[in-house]
């Protein structure tokens, strides 16, 4: 079986890291030799123990602009990935994001012919034509292309005319089932002191995630308010003008920070389930997702799910039997469906249920083994042109 290296930009616990290392770990469940690598500091690694062995590659010293900051990104995987593909000339470069399909394409094409799989899990918006290029070329440039979903399928076959596979993503449901029920109590306590019903967000206050709407959907609750607790927020991208003008909102509305909206930071892996097990509902209102395994996770961890009207969570969920969908920038509705899936016993009890037989249906041994299909096709090397 051949070596396989799976690629990430990072070791913070953004979606695509978690995606890389738990699709590692159920591969190397299947006897699969396979490493991971990332742009990070080797002394530090992940934000989690990783059951697979991993390298971790420096990234650039001094840059301060995100197009710097990428292009060295870049440059650091790319000497990386050129000393891996010596000692192993025959492992498969399987990329998680446009920094590391771009760095494994010119290793590639330097003569080794090593073959390069991109998972695309979202095309972000950038603003400048150096990082517009940039995903371009990282989306045309790889051997085999896949999505998350079937609606990044069509997206990648209309924008770019790639045609792509899809493999979903999966959850460990018994890791989110299994929460640790008195650390879940600590950190409800933390946050939610005087015993007010919590909303639980995860990904920071950032654009892609609808924190604007959310806040604005939070003040119009009645009765007793819920404490919202923003759970991560480490983004490659700098969000903080977004941040700032969210939290400067906060008192026009009528909400304290700190104490309606608690900003939770970046936790410790081993605190996530209980996160999840400590909240009433997950509120994830995303404007943009590639699939979005917080909701999987919530799901798992038997927590009713509101979250955007997007295709991509149409493929997997069914508004009022799996979870409440709402339009993007609804404010009405999310408040609304807020606070069903607060105060509506039977209502939350279904969502809880098929929420689970949903969770049920997506596995990292299945991605795994959907995976290995793809790879077993892949040529020994690929032609390069002349």
């Amino acid at each position: 079986m051949r070596p396989l290296a799976l690629l990430t930009y990072s070791t913070k616990p953004r979606g695509g890291v978690v995606h890389t290392l738990a699709l590692a770990e159920a591969l190397a469940d299947l006897g699969v030799p396979v490493q991971v690598v990332a742009l990070g500091e080797p002394g530090t690694g992940f934000f989690r123990p990783v059951r697979v062995p991993s390298t971790l590659i420096p990234g650039p010293v001094g840059t301060t602009t995100l197009e710097e900051k990428v292009a060295g990104g870049i440059d650091c995987l790319e000497a990386g990935l050129a000393d891996l593909v010596r000692r192993q000339p025959d492992v498969v470069l399987h990329a998680q994001d446009c920094m590391s399909a771009r760095a494994a394409a010119r290793v590639r094409d330097s003569g080794t012919g090593v073959p390069v799989v991109r998972t695309v899990h979202h095309v972000d918006d950038f603003s400048t034509q150096m990082l517009m290029d940039c995903q371009r070329q990282a989306i045309l440039e790889p051997d085999v292309v896949l999505a998350v979903t079937e609606v990044w399928r069509e997206i990648l076959q209309r924008d770019h005319g790639v045609r792509a596979g899809v493999v979903p993503n999966g959850v460990d449901v018994a890791r989110f089932r299994h929460a640790d029920r008195a650390r879940a109590a600590e950190l409800r306590a933390q946050v939610a002191p005087d015993g007010r019903p919590l909303v639980l967000a995860v990904g920071g206050v950032e654009p892609r995630k609808g924190s604007d709407s959310l806040v604005r959907a939070l003040a119009r609750l009645e009765g007793r308010r819920p404490v919202l607790a923003v759970v991560g927020g480490h983004s490659f991208q700098d969000h903080r003008a977004y941040k700032e003008a969210v939290l400067a909102e906060l008192p026009e509305l009528g909400l304290e920070l700190g104490t309606d909206v608690v900003l939770v930071g970046t936790v410790p892996e081993q605190d996530m389930a209980p996160w999840y097990a400590a909240a009433d509902v997950l509120a994830f209102p995303s404007v943009k997702e590639g699939f979005g395994l917080a909701v999987l996770e919530a799901m798992s961890a038997g927590v009713p799910v509101v979250t955007s009207d997007l295709p991509v969570f149409r493929e997997y969920l069914v508004d009022g039997r799996d979870a409440l969908l709402v339009p993007v920038g609804d404010v009405d509705g999310l408040a609304a469906a807020l606070d069903a899936a607060l105060h509506d016993r039977p209502l939350r009890e279904r969502l809880v249920a098929a929420g689970r037989d949903v969770a049920g249906r997506f596995t990292w041994l299945s991605s795994a083994r959907q995976h290995l299909a793809v790879y077993d096709r892949l040529p020994a090397a690929v032609a390069l042109p002349a």
